[in-house]
């Protein structure tokens, strides 16, 4: 058997073993989920657990307390308004509603505190807490938190309460949109699971080197070469 032979042979078998174990890794055999699924939600989980910010939050809120904000929110519609009004108004503070555009008054730790509280029960996937507070959807009550932060760190900004913008900023990004978009995952801590993270990061190296021989292997048996 010729040097080609050999070369196209052994890529051959290196290329039917990939798409062998690639099969295996898109069957529902890891729990109910395929691979790619199983290690998705693998790596969802441990990111949650370390992207847990609300106690630090909770914290540096204090900061601001019996600091008053008086602001005009802007809302896509009377309805949001309603719903907004009603998240400012358990907050302690006063939410009047013109149209669609909602005036807050109060103090803004205390609105903070109960935004943390809610993506809290967020994050552990209590939305049942949130729906029995407000009335409806939890994760409408979320996403309608985001968009009054965001409204509340634009008019700050514009009062040159650049302090006051940040910390609201701060609690959207760390703590609001977090929370929405790891809603349902269960946390995990990565040292709970080293070994199948160790496994999964050495197999991806392996099996990418894998079959990048195979066609190596195969063109160079089939006479193809890269030359200048």
């Amino acid at each position: 058997m010729s040097i080609e032979q050999k070369l196209r042979l052994r890529g051959t078998i290196m290329l039917v073993g990939f798409l062998i174990v690639l099969g295996i890794i898109f069957m529902p055999i890891f729990k109910g989920q395929n691979g790619l699924n199983f290690l998705d939600s693998l790596f969802n989980s441990i990111s949650k657990g370390s992207a847990y910010y609300i106690p630090q939050n909770l914290e540096a809120i204090k900061a601001f307390q019996g600091k008053i904000v008086d602001l005009e929110i802007a809302t896509a519609d009377e309805a949001h308004a309603a719903q907004t009004a009603k998240l400012i108004q358990v907050s302690g503070a006063t939410a009047t509603v013109s149209n669609s555009t909602l005036t807050v008054q109060g103090d803004l730790a205390a609105i903070l505190k109960n935004c943390l509280t809610d993506a809290d029960a967020m994050y552990a996937n209590q939305d049942d807490k949130l729906v029995a507070k407000y009335g409806y959807d939890a994760r409408e009550v979320t996403y309608n938190w985001w968009k009054t932060l965001k409204e509340m760190d634009k008019k700050l900004s514009l009062q040159k309460l650049f302090p006051e913008a940040k910390m609201v900023s701060t609690v959207n990004k760390k703590a609001v949109e977090t929370a929405f978009n790891y809603y349902g995952i269960e946390p995990k801590e990565a040292k709970k699971s080293v070994v199948l993270i160790v496994f999964s990061l050495v197999f991806y190296v392996i099996y990418t080197l894998w079959f990048g021989f195979s066609i190596l292997y195969l063109f160079e048996g089939f006479g193809l070469k890269i030359s200048h």
